[in-house]
């Protein structure tokens, strides 16, 4: 006797999706939803679902078994250990953006940088981990303040763990000979923030184009010296600002820049200056898929390999299993679990996004601090809602399998964690995300395909990727 995983289904234009628990996918048409629904499958349907891993005859037969796998190679596997840091050795910057999302202090406000002995219990914070690889990432404020911190703990790191590697959020403004020395190591990497022109990037961060133009010239010294590949660059996007993709697209390329990560304004520490409007999500969701199709049409016309970043990482996670290296999007993604965030105080958070709640005086997320260590019973009341599995909601939707969850973006939002998913932020943006993927993977367009094969990191799109039943 045939048994037929349990289906979920969503319609696409003309077509309906269906996907099992475990992520495998194919079109069909209502009258086959009819079929399933009523009980009613022919035995060519049954054939189908066999040959695709949605049904099994029996229960440990190859089809079942290989179901069991493709589930549980679904699901992010706990780290034993914190193996990636991020460090906030000061909150002082140099640049006042708009959109700050970290409630920076001044340049020259005192009692925002790591003390002598805050530094000790860092590294001997770091020294109690059991991993062997480790990444830092140094946040501020403008972490290159305070370079000499950054140096002791790259010193540290280096002689402690058999490999390390650092990435330095910066708005990389000021830059002079110790910070070209700092970079010139290749283990060690600039993360910036590049959100378009002059004129856009003027508006939003230094309220100065001499200042943007000195930016960009450091911006491009770096990539000189250094090459585009230790660099990474997003922009962030102001929905409240006219934005265009060919402008954004064509700073990126100046730069030698293929990758390019787009991101709404997260409404955090000053940012929250500016009320949201209520349409936001739909804002972003006809822009974001408005840059992929100009990505789409430049790289068939002008023979380019641009990508969007997040959208690249969720295509691959419905192509394939195991693709949970990002943390905005894992299930499930347990805080506390491979990353921590330490900030300017030595005060513990789970995410960046905790720690700019209890900048603001929203809520209090720590979970401890550089002395005391971690605080397990926070954790596990954070970590209640930290999968997917047993939602009421994501029970019921075929993206389930390739989407996450984010607890602390839920309590940013609505103040509560319980929220119906359909009435989040989250939920109703990775809806339209994975709504986009699966229309342009059941596209016939050669542009399409020929851009889906460099996102997929394949030669060509294969026909045989997408399955029909009719």
């Amino acid at each position: 006797m045939t048994t037929v995983w349990p289906l979920r289904f969503r319609e696409l234009g003309g077509d309906l999706l269906f996907a099992d628990e475990a992520g495998g996918w194919f079109y069909s048409d209502r009258a086959f939803l009819d079929r399933y629904a009523l009980g009613e499958l022919t035995s060519e349907d049954q054939d189908f679902l066999l040959r695709g891993g949605f049904a099994f005859n029996r229960i440990g037969d190859l089809s079942y078994s290989s179901f069991l796998r493709r589930w549980s190679g679904r699901h992010a596997s706990m780290s034993p250990s914190i193996n990636y840091v991020i460090l906030v050795p000061t909150l002082r910057c140099n640049l006042s953006c708009e959109y700050c999302q970290v409630s920076r202090a001044a340049i020259g406000a005192q009692g925002y940088d790591w003390s002598e002995e805050t530094l000790e219990h860092a590294l001997a914070f770091l020294d109690r981990l059991t991993t062997g690889p480790i990444k830092i990432e140094f946040q501020g404020g403008e972490p290159l303040l305070r370079i000499d911190i950054l140096e002791r703990v790259r010193e540290f790191c280096r002689s402690r763990f058999e490999k390390a590697t650092f990435v330095v959020c910066s708005n990389f403004q000021m830059v002079d000979d110790r910070v070209w020395a700092f970079f010139a190591d290749e283990d060690t990497h600039l993360s910036t923030s590049i959100d378009g022109d002059v004129g856009t990037h003027s508006a939003q961060r230094t309220f100065d184009p001499a200042l943007t133009n000195a930016f960009f010239e450091n911006v491009a010294g770096f990539i000189d010296r250094y090459g585009p590949d230790r660099v990474s660059a997003l922009p962030t996007i102001d929905l409240h600002r006219p934005f265009s993709a060919d402008a954004l697209i064509d700073q990126y390329l100046q730069f030698g820049l293929t990758s390019i990560y787009l991101r709404p304004v997260n409404r955090q520490g000053f940012a929250r200056r500016k009320a949201a409007v209520q349409d936001e999500i739909a804002t972003w969701s006809h822009l974001h898929e408005r840059f992929i199709d100009r990505l789409i049409e430049r790289n068939y016309d002008e023979g380019l390999a641009l990508e969007e970043y997040y959208f690249t990482h969720a295509l691959r996670r419905v192509l394939r299993l195991g693709i949970n290296n990002h943390v905005d999007l894992r299930n499930p993604n347990i805080l506390g679990d491979s990353y921590i965030v330490v900030d300017h105080d030595g005060t513990l958070y789970p995410t960046d996004e905790a720690r700019m709640m209890s900048r603001v005086g929203q809520i209090d997320l720590s979970i401890g601090n550089l002395q005391a260590g971690l605080d397990r019973e926070r954790l596990r009341t954070l970590n209640a809602w930290s999968f997917n599995d047993l939602d009421p909601d994501c029970q019921h939707c075929p993206y389930q399998a390739y989407c996450g969850t984010d607890a602390i973006d839920d309590v940013s939002r609505y103040g509560r964690i319980d929220l119906p998913r359909f009435e989040t932020w989250f939920c109703n943006r990775h809806l339209a995300l994975f709504d986009l993927i699966f229309r342009l993977l059941r596209s016939d367009d050669p542009k399409v395909q020929h851009s889906l094969a460099l996102w997929a990191g394949i030669n060509s799109w294969p026909k045989s990727i997408v399955r029909m039943r009719k």
